[in-house]
């Protein structure tokens, strides 16, 4: 159990230990003389519609590229009208707009201050259950430690500051990343999953 005053849940600290050994094996890889850029063999927006399982067993090199990519597609949507097809949808006031979006080198893991205050409920709907079996490629995180974390981080981002909890619901293969409409935090599970590619394992491979 690790203090709520760190900003974090109980064994979240658990997820630094196989993110480093990760670590290591790019380190590895990015030694090795190569330098071949990683060229994911799905675009992120087919990782997003693809089973969480799918992208759960792509390599760490490919996770964090294809979250690099959702993250410079963020900040290009920002602001838009989210009629289309945008990748982190919101109500904002009375207009249905793309979310602020987030640099490449964000820790979605790793929440503020501000979202620290922030309740939510991940079960009480009809909506797919949250998985609480720990996962190497989430950090050592369950799916709903993930997204709690993720949940905290985008929130403040976004500046949304709901009264009540806010109930978080899995979207599985949606086409887009995360969604906040009437009150509902909507994430898809395969954007954990590229989310989790940053921290201790994505160093070796920002020195590619």
């Amino acid at each position: 159990m690790v203090r709520q005053g760190d900003r974090y849940i109980p064994g979240v600290m658990r997820r630094w230990v196989p993110g480093l050994l990760l670590s290591l094996s790019l380190l590895t890889t990015a030694c090795g003389g190569a330098g071949t850029p990683v060229r994911p063999s799905l675009t992120s927006r087919q990782a997003l519609t693809s089973s969480p399982e799918v992208v759960e067993f792509e390599s760490p090199a490919v996770r964090l590229e294809l979250f690099r990519d959702i993250a410079r597609q963020s900040e290009l949507e920002a602001g838009q009208s989210a009629q289309g097809v945008a990748l982190f949808p919101i109500i904002q006031g009375n207009e249905f707009v793309a979310a602020p979006g987030f640099e490449s080198r964000a820790d979605l893991l790793q929440p503020p201050d501000a979202g620290s205050g922030l309740q939510f409920v991940f079960d009480g709907r009809a909506a797919e259950r949250w998985p609480e079996d720990r996962r190497e490629s989430l950090q050592g995180l369950s799916e709903r430690e993930a997204a709690e974390l993720v949940a905290r981080t985008l929130l403040a981002l976004w500046g949304i500051h709901p009264e009540g909890a806010v109930q978080v619901d899995r979207a599985a293969g949606a086409p887009y990343a995360v969604a906040y409409v009437d009150g509902i935090l909507r994430i898809n599970p395969a954007f954990l999953y590229l989310a989790s590619a940053y921290g201790p394992a994505s160093m070796a491979a920002g020195l590619q």
